[in-house]
């Protein structure tokens, strides 16, 4: 992954439990905000996710795009653009680590953005650091409320 962006969160949830959600694309738009739309268009020989395509609505960056997704253990997935009308690049990951007992998770998501538009690269880290700080708080409410309910 070229330059990037990463934040980290604690998830009082099993690793296992923080990947179900990750991998649950047709929830997104439940827990998500930006994303509309979600819809698998591919899954590998165990049933995950190979392509995507998300509708996105971030205020400013409204999107319809596809992603590749990449399953490197039970606790990492990254992924890459494969086709979008507004960005050049979209690539990031999610690592989980297992805390104490493995029964909390710290959450790494790494992004790096890249628009057709030209930015300044101030601007889009800002960009991805509010992307990765809305997505890591909304994983962490819904996995905390899934695995309490």
């Amino acid at each position: 992954m070229a330059e990037h962006t990463s934040s980290s969160i604690t998830i009082e949830a099993a690793p296992a439990d923080v990947m179900e959600v990750i991998a649950d694309f047709a929830r997104y738009p439940e827990w998500t905000g930006e994303v509309k739309e979600s819809e698998i268009l591919a899954t590998d020989d165990q049933g995950r996710a190979e392509q995507v395509r998300l509708v996105l609505d971030a205020g400013a960056i409204k999107d319809d795009h596809v992603l590749a997704y990449t399953w490197n253990s039970p606790y990492e997935v990254d992924w890459t653009l494969v086709k979008s009308q507004m960005l050049r690049a979209l690539d990031g990951s999610y690592a989980l680590a297992p805390l104490g007992d493995g029964d909390r998770t710290q959450v790494t998501y790494r992004l790096a953005v890249d628009v057709k538009i030209p930015l300044l690269g101030m601007i889009k880290r800002k960009a991805e650091k509010v992307i990765i700080d809305r997505a890591l708080a909304g994983l962490k409410k819904r996995v905390e409320s899934v695995s309490r309910g």
